[in-house]
Formats: structure tokens, C-alpha cells, sequence
């Protein structure tokens, strides 16, 4: 099993950027496939990227997300620039055994997400 912790969420203008950070231990971190979810009220979680040798996006993200891993620090990034209100969630981190899937449900192991709200 893996622990994860997110961090770096917070309240900004449409516009704006933000950086996620999603620390890992308790697992070798770069045997994993990690992903970066988030869930809108009244919606269901949905993918947003993920990272194993490659990267994967969202289309509703892409050009403007970009997500990266430092396996010396068992560490994966969101950064995330010309946020709209649409990008407002709980930004969740999540692993699983390679390779990266867009189905929450075949994650193993999950943070405990971090809100982020862009105000318009």
C-alpha cells in the first residue's frame, strides 16, 4: 500500500494558475502509475491526467494541465494554468500498478483530495 498526501489547492481568479503536489510513501513510488482526479459537487469523479513513462490528459485540460513526477522525491505534480470556474473540484491524487487508467475504480490507493475553486 501507498500513502498519498495532495497539497497546493486553494481559491483563484479565472485565469489563474495553481500547482498540486501529491507525496507518496510506503510503496516503491516509481513502479506505480499515478493519476489526478477530481470530483464537482453532484458529478462523479472524473480523470483528469496521469503519468507513468507518458502522460495522458483530459481533453477538457489539455494544453493547459500539465502533469510530472520526481521519483527521487515520491512526488507527482498538477500544474494547472488558465483556470476557468469549470475547474472548480476536489483535485484527488491517486496510484495503481501500470498502466494509467481513466476509471477511478481500478485505483488501489488515494489522497485525500484538495479543493480547488476558481471564481469568475
Amino acid at each position: 500500500q501507498v500513502q498519498l498526501v495532495e497539497s497546493g489547492g486553494g481559491l483563484v481568479q479565472a485565469g489563474g494558475s495553481l500547482r498540486l503536489s501529491c507525496v507518496a510513501s510506503g510503496r516503491t513510488f516509481s513502479s506505480l502509475a499515478m493519476g489526478w482526479f477530481r470530483q464537482a459537487p453532484g458529478k462523479e469523479r472524473e480523470f483528469v491526467a496521469g503519468i507513468s513513462w507518458r502522460t495522458y490528459y483530459a481533453d477538457s485540460v489539455k494544453g493547459r494541465f500539465t502533469i510530472s513526477r520526481d521519483n527521487a522525491k515520491n512526488t507527482v505534480y498538477l500544474q494547472m494554468n488558465s483556470l476557468s470556474p469549470e475547474d472548480t473540484a476536489v483535485y484527488y491524487c491517486a496510484g495503481r500498478p501500470v498502466p494509467v487508467t481513466v476509471n477511478p475504480a481500478s485505483y488501489d490507493n488515494w489522497g485525500q483530495g484538495t479543493q480547488v475553486t476558481v471564481s469568475s
